[in-house]
């Protein structure tokens, strides 16, 4: 499979973290790879008659959108698949698609569902474009329309920030006073902006940033890991492992199929 990342115009920045290009070569399917819980919301777009992917185990034929995970996939992309992805940073995908995440959460669905006769013209666009940088362009216009439409809610975007900085550390209560909201308000904000709770983004931050040290100190040893990304101990460590991957952290460092 070939990747290419692309430059995100300057208004897009804040809200999203990629977009690249996946393209699978026409004589074989990609092998399944193991794709593990985040916060993220991520846009599939299809500009090829080729069938996306097998998401364990279902076929998907068009574009579509995968809402935040708490359990890992295993995705294998179709041969002669193109696709353009758009992962948003946690809480910004709301900004574009209006509907509370916490109703989407663990599931793949089509972009006609969620963007209705919009998605196929995008696709028809796409497929009628001469370059993937054209692709691109008209995929960052149509964003940038939709952001226009839209306001920022600052006390999300504070936490997602302060949670950012803190790499994970700060408690809910601090959230809650930095905000002035209630800890059942702030919670049903993030539901709705994020999909799961401050408590559970604030879980599954320290697992990701885990994950980064996995791969910046080949060195470590996975008790310093454990150490270094907050954890109180050992075993809640390896619990959390085997929550969003299914394996122990040991069994992610040496497997080749798993994508972090």
């Amino acid at each position: 499979m070939h990747i290419k990342s692309y430059d995100i115009i300057p208004a897009l920045q804040p809200y999203v973290k990629m977009i690249c290009t996946m393209e699978c070569d026409d004589d074989t399917d990609t092998n399944y790879i193991r794709v593990l819980p985040d916060a993220c919301v991520e846009l599939f777009l299809n500009y090829t008659s080729t069938p996306v992917a097998i998401i364990n185990n279902e076929l998907h034929q068009r574009s579509i959108v995968t809402f935040r995970m708490s359990r890992p996939k295993d995705v294998q992309m179709r041969k002669g698949t193109g696709v353009i992805a758009i992962c948003f940073y946690p809480g910004m995908a709301y900004k574009f698609i209006q509907i509370p995440m916490h109703t989407l959460s663990d599931t793949t669905a089509s972009l006609s569902d969620i963007w209705g006769c919009i998605a196929a013209e995008i696709e028809n666009e796409m497929a009628e474009s001469s370059n993937n940088e054209v692709r691109v362009n008209l995929l960052q216009k149509y964003l940038f329309k939709k952001l226009a439409n839209d306001k920022n809610d600052l006390q999300i975007a504070h936490c997602l920030r302060q949670v950012q900085l803190s790499e994970g550390l700060i408690s809910v209560g601090r959230l809650v006073n930095n905000t002035g909201l209630s800890q059942r308000h702030l919670s049903r904000k993030f539901q709705e902006y994020v999909g799961l709770s401050p408590k559970e983004y604030l879980r599954v931050s320290r697992f990701i940033l885990s994950l980064d040290h996995l791969k910046r100190y080949p060195l470590f040893s996975l008790t310093e890991i454990a150490c270094k990304s907050g954890y109180y101990d050992q075993a809640h460590f390896i619990r959390d492992y085997k929550d969003y991957t299914g394996y122990t952290p040991g069994q992610v460092v040496r497997a080749s199929h798993i994508l972090y």
